[in-house]
Parts: C-alpha cells; structure tokens; sequence
C-alpha cells in the first residue's frame, strides 16, 4: 500500500513537469521583472532535467528575454537557460 501510494504521488509530480512558483522565485532572485511563466518546455533542457518550464521577463538591465527553467524533481537546482 505504501509503495501504491509513493508511485501514485511521484506520477503526479511528474505528469505536472512545470513548477510556476520555483520558476518566479528563480527569476525574480535574479532581478527579474514582468515575468510571465508559460507551460511545460519540450526542448530546452537536458535529459536530466523533468521540470521544465517555459517563461518570458525583463532584465534588470531592461532586455527582454525568454527560456526555460530546469530542474530536477527532488535533488536537483534549478538552471536558468534562455532562448
């Protein structure tokens, strides 16, 4: 039962493979602004990395920039990485 249970909460983390809320978190430590999060990002990422989130912001400096923000279910960081 314990197994069915554990399988069952990592297919849910899983099947999501974005995490809004550690993505703003991301960009906004990095001086971010405007920042509009997106969906689930195919490409982008290495293989290592199930979460994969898409985004749009403004820089400190006031470029526009958009990418992904990677990371790993429970071990892993997160990486910034940009279009």
């Amino acid at each position: 039962m314990k197994r069915l249970i554990f399988a069952l909460l990592m297919l849910s983390i899983v099947a999501g493979c974005t995490n809004k809320d550690k993505t703003r978190q991301l960009l906004e430590s990095h001086g971010m602004t405007n920042i509009e999060v997106g969906g689930y990002a195919l490409w982008g990422c290495s293989e290592d990395d199930e979460v994969r989130t898409k985004f749009r912001a403004t820089t400190a400096t006031g470029q526009e920039v958009s990418g992904v923000v990677c990371s790993g279910i429970l071990f892993k960081g997160a990486t910034i990485r940009y279009d």
